[in-house]
């Protein structure tokens, strides 16, 4: 029994990242721009790393303040495109975060154990503080994008809606990824945010049928890794990461030998 309690915290954390991040990546995938969760976490990477040479009590300042930075110039995307390759400028964001990063930590005495930290997380060690937190804000993130569904779809699917609407749903994205960073780390961020998502897509086009399909392959990863995680003292987000790319390579050759005329793709 108390194994199940220990296990249930980061389960719930698990299942609010998926929950949120699979809908974030039906969204980004229809964009296009697939590593913009990467660059956009990483530079909220940059906020964690100051923080742990100016205090950790600074942490959620600095990291808000990288987030809408990032926001800010990823609301900017289209009209970059106009002028070069967007997946190349979000890469080159990507690099630019990940650099910055090193020659901070660089400078503190346990800096390899920081960035392995903003990297990977701790989610098997997660409070219920932090879950009930994290719900907090991914429910108040939750409601805005219900309210303004049709605006944020018409944006995603449709090209249509100002720079305004663009940062809101950047900003609003960059909230989500200061609260999941913190809690699991940027690999096991963007593996939700993608993965889930273009499972989905491999057998649906609807978007709702794709998101249901996310968080049911999502539960089961994460439910998965944490089990393994648990029972061979492993790390929990890249035992999930990992567990989660096997059920996305397996799905893909089944269908790839043994579903042609499927839906989806």
């Amino acid at each position: 029994m108390e194994t199940l309690i220990f296990l249930l915290y980061p389960f719930l954390a698990c299942l609010l990242l998926i929950l949120i991040h699979a809908y974030f990546g039906i969204h980004i995938l229809e964009r296009g721009i697939i590593f913009v969760d990467l660059a956009l976490a990483q530079f909220i990477g940059i906020g964690i790393a100051l923080s742990f040479l100016f205090g950790e009590e600074k942490s959620i300042l600095l990291s808000l303040f990288f987030a809408f930075l990032g926001a800010f110039i990823l609301s900017l995307s289209k009209k970059v495109a106009r002028h070069v390759n967007i997946e190349a400028f979000i890469g080159i964001l990507y690099i630019f975060a990940v650099a910055t990063c090193i020659l901070i930590l660089d400078k503190s005495p346990h800096g390899p154990e920081e960035f392995k930290a903003i990297m990977n997380g701790n989610i098997i060690w997660v409070t219920p503080r932090e879950v009930s937190s994290t719900f907090l804000v991914y429910g108040g993130v939750g409601l805005l994008h219900f309210f303004l569904r049709k605006q944020f779809f018409a944006l995603s699917f449709e090209g249509k809606g100002g720079l305004w609407l663009e940062f809101l749903f950047f900003a609003s994205f960059a909230v989500v990824l200061v609260k999941s960073v913190a809690m699991a780390g940027i690999l096991q961020v963007f593996s939700f945010l993608i993965i889930p998502a273009l499972i989905g897509r491999l057998f649906f086009r609807e978007p709702v049928k794709t998101l249901l399909a996310g968080w049911l392959i999502g539960v089961v990863a994460s439910m998965g890794g944490i089990f393994l995680s648990f029972t061979l003292d492993i790390p929990a987000s890249p035992a999930i990461v990992a567990g989660l790319a096997l059920m996305f390579f397996g799905l893909l050759a089944g269908k790839a030998f043994f579903c042609r005329d499927c839906p989806g793709g």
